[in-house]
């Protein structure tokens, strides 16, 4: 870790060792525990049964369910990732939405998030699919990795 003039601390070294592995059924009370802190960090808190059927959908083996990653480093879970293919009317080929993305606080700066987006991107890049999205807040600190390695559009989002 180096320390820059202005006292504030940033990491120096990029974890290499970390595995990306499809959540299994016993990764259940981990990877609750990350997506709870995702969902804090978006100031929604969700009923069991939202769990249950998230975590159904990341393990199933429907091609058209949402898939994910979790991230470990030393057998510890770091972060996670969602996402699902859906068909797109201007793509006949389809695209992926990049739902979720969370990396624990003490991961942060390590180039975790850039490895899970890169997984979905891969997962993409499979199915044959070149367009990956995603939707963030505008105060979201994460969006300077973001700006590294997506453009970001003109879309406004509306909601009901």
């Amino acid at each position: 870790m180096t320390t820059p003039a202005n006292g504030a601390h940033e990491r120096a070294v990029i974890m290499t060792d970390i595995v990306l592995s499809a959540p299994r059924a016993g990764d259940r009370s981990e990877w609750a525990r990350l997506w709870r802190a995702y969902l804090d960090f978006y100031d929604t808190s969700l009923p069991e049964a939202a769990y249950d059927a998230a975590f159904a959908q990341v393990t199933s083996d429907d091609p058209s369910a949402f898939r994910g990653r979790i991230a470990r480093r030393d057998g510890a879970a770091l972060g996670l990732v969602h996402w699902v293919w859906h068909p797109h009317m201007w793509r006949p080929e389809g695209t992926v939405y990049l739902q979720d993305l969370f990396v624990a606080p003490e991961a942060r700066g390590t180039g975790l998030g850039r490895r899970l987006i890169e997984a979905v991107y891969a997962d993409a890049d499979a199915r044959g699919a070149p367009a990956v999205y995603w939707l963030t807040r505008a105060d979201n600190p994460a969006r300077a990795l973001y700006d590294r390695v997506a453009t970001r559009t003109d879309f406004v989002k509306y909601a009901r």
